[in-house]
């Protein structure tokens, strides 16, 4: 395989992102639009709470000291990214789902966990939060990088998305700097990612799943045999 793959997440995902790409035979370029730092956030007592809640491994990366006082309460992770994550902050009781955080919620629910820690980041998206009482800080934030030079990216590329957020800062910096989009097919990481993504792309697609293994299936697939 000789295509190009442009991966737009924030490090370190980024660069993990881009390792299994690489793995695979891609041409890796990495344009992050975001970087993630750490917020200042006052920990509530663990006592009401039954369950930890987490939809990013930045909350197990970013959240800082605050975190530990949790890590007896079983956890409930999105991705097996932030299950590993927050394993090496001392959470052993780790429930890991791959559907995304509605799924996640159902599974608290089926579960009986009523009372959930929430660390988050501060533009956490929204999902049903119906039976669940969830006490919601935010750990982390995402930051917009300066504007990268899109020109580098070549004529074989296929684009990466991995969140709304770099969805809506992509399509604006190609409106921006006369993108031809057309040329281009782009994967997103969910259906809330592609509406962000403005059109006129080749082609552009979300996967069913939220993991980097469907993205680079989706990848390989609009990159056409090789």
């Amino acid at each position: 395989m000789t295509s190009q793959l442009v991966i737009f997440r924030p490090e370190p995902g980024a660069s993990q992102t881009a390792q299994r790409a690489a793995d695979s035979g891609w041409n890796v370029l990495k344009l992050p639009l975001f970087t993630i730092a750490s917020l200042d956030w006052d920990a509530p007592a663990p006592a009401p709470f039954d369950a930890v809640l987490m939809t990013s491994a930045n909350s197990a990366r970013f959240g800082g000291p605050g975190l530990a006082r949790f890590t007896h309460l079983p956890l409930y992770t999105v991705g097996a990214h932030t299950a590993e994550a927050a394993r090496d902050l001392g959470f052993e009781t780790i429930v890991t789902g791959d559907a995304g955080a509605a799924a996640m919620a159902d599974r608290l629910r089926a579960d009986g966990r009523t009372k959930i820690f929430h660390p988050a980041g501060k533009a956490a998206r929204p999902f049903d939060e119906s039976g669940l009482s969830i006490t919601r800080v935010a750990a982390y934030a995402a930051v917009r990088t300066a504007p990268p030079d899109l020109s580098v990216i070549g004529e074989d590329a296929v684009l990466l998305v991995h969140s709304p957020r770099s969805a809506l800062y992509l399509d604006e910096l190609c409106s921006a700097q006369a993108i031809a989009r057309d040329r281009l097919p782009l994967v997103a990481i969910s259906e809330a990612a592609l509406a962000k993504a403005g059109t006129g792309w080749k082609v552009a697609i979300a996967v069913e799943r939220p993991s980097d293994a469907a993205m680079l299936d989706a990848a390989l697939a609009l990159a056409g045999p090789r």
